[in-house]
């Protein structure tokens, strides 16, 4: 449990310190465990919320788990659970995300344009744009997908952990808005950015200039090669 930032550690220490090291270490567990077996971060994380229901960070780490597993009314009332003990409403993005992924982009919108986005921190104001991008993009607002993410942090050759997404969203509105030069421009920036391997920027910079990638990983239990074609 010692990886975990102050804050979390800070919220931790309303248990008694036997819990708090275990809940931490559930907690640390969470998050080594999401990217790779999103059903033992579950585990995980189920467990944080039964010895500490009433710790944010556990809330937030259960609504994280179903918001990756695309549960996004169970994610949204996590979150929300989080934000009525914390006062915080830094998972906003998350919220509206959760919000759209229900099918409910106009409750997304208000959301998104509530009070509480203006407490936001410069990168989760960022989140929230790329998120808003998103849904202007399903109602069909193509230039409003565009224009929402033309910010002060759009700037070539940024090394922010947020470039690559945001980079990789703007490349996203011109492409729906038909701009194919613009959004060609953009993923490789993205992919310029993107030293981690977040986004598929490369992939998608591939596709729009017509090439075809082969995985020539000799895999003798496939039937074959993996293939992207655009």
């Amino acid at each position: 449990g010692f990886e975990l930032d102050r804050s979390v550690k800070n919220q931790l220490r309303t248990l008694s310190k036997e819990n708090a090291v275990g809940v931490g270490q559930h907690l640390v567990m969470v998050a080594t465990l999401l990217d790779t077996d999103i059903e033992a971060a579950q585990a995980h994380a189920e467990t944080a919320v039964r010895r500490a229901g009433r710790v944010p960070a556990a809330r937030e780490a259960l609504g994280l788990v179903h918001y990756r597993k695309g549960e996004w009314a169970k994610a949204l009332s996590e979150f929300r659970t989080a934000r009525r003990l914390s006062g915080s409403s830094h998972m906003l993005p998350f919220m509206v995300d959760a919000e759209r992924g229900l099918g409910r982009p106009e409750r997304a919108l208000d959301l998104a344009a509530s009070p509480e986005a203006a407490t936001l921190t410069r990168s989760e104001r960022i989140e929230l744009a790329i998120v808003v991008s998103g849904i202007r993009r399903d109602l069909g607002q193509y230039e409003a997908a565009v224009v929402g993410l033309q910010l002060p942090q759009l700037t070539v050759g940024s090394r922010e952990p947020w470039a690559p997404r945001l980079f990789y969203a703007y490349a996203e509105a011109l492409l729906a808005k038909g701009d194919e030069d613009g959004a060609r421009r953009w993923f490789g920036h993205a992919a310029g950015a993107d030293l981690g391997g977040e986004t598929d920027a490369g992939e998608r910079l591939a596709q729009l200039d017509g090439l075809v990638l082969t995985d020539l990983l000799d895999d003798q239990d496939a039937d074959g090669p993996d293939q992207l074609t655009p």
